[in-house]
């Protein structure tokens, strides 16, 4: 039990400059901002990224500079890739989070993962979530994807083959399809929030969602979650980064409230850092961005209770990034949604077709021949004697799989996803190539770097159809898959021994401070996260009470051991 806190009415009680501040516009944060304004509290959003326009976003993913993310030398766009010893992660930084270049898949997670992992015992979550799912497809309108592309009839060309077509499905997608007898295109006044919403456009198939939609097709946060949100009153400050949060004055715990101090994220947002005081906090800076900032908040002193759980059970979906090219195909493979189509190989291994629109050919750079072989330098081995051999049998057709230009158009990328438990660990440690300050580094034994029944159909399809298998080069060289769902790391948990927040995304230590992203998820999903993501805020956002019914004592009632 805890010693009453304060009463608001005592002496030289805190002045507030809001209620809460949510650090993140993604996935979590965004329904957090949208539930808690509705629920009557003054809501500050901070986000890292940029605010984007359709006319802002790049054409293609050559134009570095508004694609990539890395403002310390002059990169300001909104997809990042962070390389650790174990896996390289792909995540995005914008007002909207990482819905600006998502895939636009949203697929609820699989029934049995809700009795597997830190969360297993904390809700019947088989009763709990239907509902929260249901809220969170109604508000990214989710549909059945109506258009399929080349490359999601030749995926179900090859399930067929494979004998899996049971299985082949078009994807449950974030995308307004024009009604039928309109033309792609077509522009609807607020197709779903009865006038309260923005006007969009339907989707004309150019591939370009992983790019950012120029369209007004995709379902992107800041035409939902956030767009309401800021539209009840909820603040967002773009290109705006927390970098200290601790409690005011008088209690540890933060049951008077936080004080949240920001800096700006470029050199273009110079001037707008400051610090605001607030009742409550919700974590929501994606997985690494969470446990990069309460590493550093516990280290500090900021934040000292933070459980010593944090960077534990960090999860992948068990991904590899493979696929297919088709040199000089004459059908256009970049065509269609992000992600159309997919495929279950078994129970626990499931695959998406992914593309890029024609001309973003950047990823080809991170491409190369498929090999098989056990990881390391064998396969490196292997690797060169698979290339020695191409380029001697069909050397300019070698040459065009190697060559970047006219890989969306020619590729099948394949999303290899699995259920399995495989998980690492995330410490905040000084690198040996950077002693001078800490950063987040992975430890424990290597996620598997490619999914041998995944290979196999991608090899056996392309030999039937006559392309080449294809893998990345970080797999091959350096024994590191690529993930685009990185999960877990502050898990919810049933104690602070577990994990650092509990079945209603309350931090363990702490009063009235919540984390909703990727990195709360306790288990492996086995496929895109971003629907229950959003489904677990809603639920964790339902806990809490109106503001006028709110003594703000603490909205979790008990601190959590």
């Amino acid at each position: 039990m805890f010693r009453p806190v304060l009463d608001e009415d005592a002496d030289n009680p805190p002045r507030y400059d809001c209620d809460f501040v949510v650090i993140g516009s993604g996935f979590g944060g965004s329904v957090c901002a949208l539930r808690l304004v509705e629920k009557g509290y003054r809501v500050v959003v901070l986000e890292q990224g940029r605010r984007w326009t359709p006319d802002e976003l790049p054409r293609s993913n050559w134009n570095l500079r508004n694609w990539i993310w890395q403002p310390g030398i002059g990169l300001r766009g909104f997809f990042s890739m962070r390389f650790f010893k174990h896996v390289v992660v792909l995540h995005g930084n914008a007002v909207g989070g990482g819905s600006i270049t998502y895939g636009n898949t949203l697929l609820a997670a699989p029934d049995h993962v809700w009795s597997q992992g830190s969360w297993a015992s904390l809700n019947d979550w088989a009763a709990v979530m239907p509902a929260h799912y249901a809220t969170a497809r109604r508000m990214l309108g989710v549909t059945t994807n109506q258009c399929l592309g080349p490359a999601d009839q030749r995926l179900e060309h090859m399930a067929r083959a494979a004998g899996v077509h049971a299985s082949f499905y078009p994807t449950e997608v974030g995308v307004l399809f024009a009604k039928e007898g309109d033309a792609p295109g077509t522009r609807y006044e607020d197709p779903f929030f009865g006038g309260a919403g923005p006007a969009r456009n339907a989707c004309i198939g150019c591939g370009g969602c992983l790019i950012g939609c120029r369209h007004g097709a995709k379902n992107t946060l800041d035409r939902n979650y956030l767009y309401l949100a800021e539209r009840k009153g909820a603040t967002v400050f773009a290109q705006t980064k927390a970098v200290d949060v601790r409690p005011l004055e008088g209690w540890d715990d933060g049951r008077r409230g936080y004080v949240v101090t920001t800096s700006a994220s470029s050199a273009s947002a110079r001037g707008q850092a400051r610090s605001f005081r607030c009742r409550g906090v919700v974590f929501a800076a994606s997985s690494l961005g969470t446990q990069e900032l309460l590493f550093r908040l516990k280290e500090r002193g900021s934040l000292p209770r933070i459980s010593d759980a944090l960077g534990h059970h960090v999860r992948t979906n068990a991904e590899s990034l493979i696929g297919m090219r088709f040199p000089g195909s004459k059908l256009d493979l970049s065509k269609g949604v992000a992600i159309g189509s997919g495929v279950y190989l078994d129970d626990r291994t499931h695959i998406e077709a992914v593309r890029y629109p024609e001309g973003s050919d950047f990823m080809g750079l991170m491409s190369t021949v498929m090999t098989l072989g056990r990881p390391g330098c064998a396969r490196i081995l292997w690797w060169l004697a698979t290339l020695a051999r191409l380029l001697a049998t069909q050397p300019v057709r070698t040459l065009r799989v190697l060559c970047p230009f006219g890989f969306a158009r020619e590729t099948m990328i394949l999303l290899c996803m699995q259920t399995l438990d495989d998980h690492l660990t995330m410490r905040w440690t000084r690198r040996w190539f950077w002693p001078f300050s800490k950063s987040l580094a992975t430890h424990g034994r290597k996620i598997p770097t490619f999914i041998p029944e995944a290979n196999a159909f991608a090899a056996k399809a392309a030999r039937a159809a006559g392309g080449v298998p294809m893998t990345s080069v970080t797999e091959i060289m350096l024994n590191v898959p690529m993930t685009a769902h990185c999960m877990g790391g502050a898990a919810m948990a049933a104690s602070r021994a577990e994990g650092v927040c509990d079945g209603k995304n309350r931090v363990f230590g702490y009063r009235n401070m919540y984390i909703c992203d990727g990195s709360m998820l306790g288990a492996n999903l086995g496929v895109n996260p971003s629907l229950t993501i959003t489904a677990l805020a809603e639920h964790a956002m339902s806990h809490i009470c109106r503001a006028e019914h709110q003594s703000w004592n603490a909205i979790g009632e008990e601190i959590r051991p």
